[in-house]
């Protein structure tokens, strides 16, 4: 069974003010086929961790270890990283400009396994995949993201979840800007995700909505780089109803 775990990490960012510390010694584990939400205010450093995970070089680790079964990931590339299973669907996704959805997909793929899928295969998957997103099939040659709306942007980071088929995936608020359908569609690619492949997942929100759709396991309440608090489903639910003033007895960390 694959595991992801992080362990005291310690992260600095380089800001105009100088170095300022945002993660402060955070322990977390994450086994294969878990979902695990991280809520907590603005500025308390869930996307920090988002990004440390995945190798920004803007973030600098000065403490701690993050394993992929057993194995150090801090000493990984970010490409070196992605092929040994792990994700990021990103809060804004960029735009590739020249770059297909169909030819970005099928390189990634490539990279991943080692060889290029079956032309006749892939096809059938990239489609089968889109059509359960909703997403028509005129998305397969327009170039990554570009000028696609905020919902079909993150209709395409799960497309990728989907046919890239990694061991983990950390969501960093995938539901920012959805409404209501796009909410549910993006959310079934989600479980769909995880029923076929056992996927572990890191689901960054400020909100209890998608926790509707995408059933967590663990809740974990991240304040001032810190994990103030874990539970299950129930914590999710008294946030909604009591907000973060119980944690915030410092100031935020950005």
């Amino acid at each position: 069974m694959s595991v992801l775990e992080i362990k005291d990490l310690h992260v600095n960012v380089e800001t105009d003010q100088g170095t300022k510390q945002i993660l402060r010694g955070v322990d977390l584990t994450i086994n294969e086929g878990e979902i695990h939400a991280v809520m907590g205010p603005n500025g308390s450093g869930k996307s920090t961790l988002a990004y440390t995970i995945a190798g920004h070089p803007k973030y600098h680790v000065e403490g701690g270890s993050i394993l992929l079964d057993g194995v150090e990931v801090l000493d990984m590339s970010v490409d070196e990283r992605a092929r040994a299973g792990l994700f990021l669907a990103m809060q804004y996704p960029v735009e590739l400009p020249g770059v297909s959805n169909t030819n970005f997909l099928r390189t990634a793929k490539t990279a991943i396994e080692g060889e290029a899928p079956s032309i006749r295969h892939w096809i059938k998957d990239v489609r089968t995949a889109m059509d359960a997103l909703r997403m028509d099939s005129s998305f397969a040659e327009r170039n990554v993201n570009e000028g696609f709306s905020g919902g079909e942007k993150k209709r395409n980071e799960i497309l990728q979840l989907e046919l890239l088929k990694p061991k983990f995936a950390v969501l960093d608020e995938t539901d920012s800007g959805l409404d209501v359908d796009a909410l549910k569609i993006v959310s079934e690619g989600v479980n769909r995700a995880k029923a076929n492949t056992g996927l572990g997942i890191l689901l960054i929100t400020h909100y209890t909505r998608i926790l509707r759709y995408i059933e967590p396991d663990f809740v974990h309440v991240f304040v001032n780089g810190r994990i103030a608090e874990q539970g299950g489903r129930e914590l999710a639910d008294r946030l909604e109803d009591e907000g973060y003033d119980r944690f915030l007895t410092g100031t935020n960390v950005g």
